[in-house]
């Protein structure tokens, strides 16, 4: 985004996103979906995911940082909302396949859209960052981002501050992406539950993930990101040692308490995150997020494949959810011993490492 702007990097990955789903249709191996699904959707995904929201949170505003990255994660949510019952009933009643086309043809449609309505930076439309009280001219492209990237990481990883963010957002994922949105619906399915009934109720972890998501931005921009994080983390990983008793053939109150909860807390540990990210790293901190959400998909990857594994080995998911509760224990004291950096707003550059941790 820094070598080649928003705009262009946002409408290649909606291209690559709907490459790799409509080939899908035609696989014939396993091989095939890993090569379709896993490295085109997962690059095109990837290259929009959370990086792309701190991103623009840091071009166009100076002011509501929170609020706003909470909004942005938040849209995620809401396409989640939209799509998961859809997909799944189109699943259940047509196959795979029309679900697969389905997410194909909606990422081209918003290609027209990304051209013709997203703008790189403030400048290109004369005006200033949301508030800002100067003009900010529109910086040239940056020559060897890729090298900048990899300087940064070298520079944060030299920082205590970097291993606590990325630990903790690792057993984010873990907990998320890696285990109820792989997982739930086969571990409702075990206990009978229709696959229909399972998806609707990650739809409505959607729906509140909306809410406590921005939420989350708007204490984050007025209550200490490390606790919050904490308080966070820490619910989440008691919920989850209570879901192996909530599972069952119907949906009952105690599993839609535990589904709204859940959805409050999906992504709310992002935006005091990127603002972590922001107090230690300044102006490379956009950078350095795009690191930290790398350990996220880590942390999803190990759970969505040693999920599976423990599924096959005892029977049953329960032992996932116990371990998934104390690793959301563990992360909750790692947020909570992260050093306040004293001075905000420096870059971080090669050879030169933060002065906490």
């Amino acid at each position: 985004m820094d070598r080649f702007g928003i705009r262009r990097v946002v409408a290649v990955a909606l291209t690559v996103i709907a490459l790799g789903s409509g080939l899908t249709v035609w696989m014939t191996a396993a091989w095939q979906l890993m090569l379709c699904w896993g490295l085109l959707v997962g690059l095109g995904s990837g290259s929009m995911a959370l990086a792309f929201a701190a991103t623009v949170t840091n071009r166009w505003f100076t002011e509501r940082r929170g609020l706003v990255s909470g909004i942005l994660t938040a849209a995620s949510a809401s396409g989640q909302l939209i799509f998961l019952p859809l997909l799944s009933w189109m699943v259940e009643r047509h196959d795979w396949r029309p679900a697969a086309v389905t997410v194909a043809l909606a990422a081209l449609a918003v290609v027209p859209f990304v051209w013709l309505l997203l703008h790189d930076h403030p400048a290109d439309v004369g005006q200033k960052p949301y508030g800002a009280k100067d003009f900010v001219p529109k910086p040239a492209p940056v020559p060897g981002a890729a090298r900048r990237t990899l300087a940064v990481l070298f520079s944060a990883a030299r920082t205590g501050p970097f291993w606590l963010l990325a630990g903790t957002f690792a057993i984010c994922g873990a907990s998320t992406n890696g285990l109820i949105q792989t997982h739930f619906v086969p571990a409702a399915h075990d206990h009978g539950m229709p696959l229909t009934a399972a998806a609707s109720l990650l739809a409505v972890i959607g729906v509140f993930d909306v809410v406590g998501t921005i939420a989350s931005g708007w204490f984050t921009d007025r209550f200490d990101a490390r606790r919050l994080l904490a308080v966070y983390y820490a619910l989440r990983g008691v919920s989850l040692l209570f879901l192996p008793f909530l599972l069952a053939p119907g949906v009952h109150p105690p599993m839609v308490f535990f589904i709204v909860f859940y959805g409050l807390d999906w992504v709310a540990t992002v935006p005091p995150t990127l603002a972590l990210c922001r107090e230690q790293y300044g102006e490379d901190s956009a950078i350095v997020f795009g690191w930290v959400l790398a350990s996220h998909q880590v942390g999803a990857a190990l759970v969505a494949f040693l999920g599976g594994v423990a599924r096959d080995t005892f029977g049953s998911y329960d032992v996932v959810w116990y371990a998934s509760g104390a690793l959301c224990a563990v992360a909750a004291l790692m947020a909570l011993v992260i050093r306040r950096r004293p001075m905000a707003g420096q870059a971080i550059l090669p050879g030169r490492s933060s002065a906490a941790g």
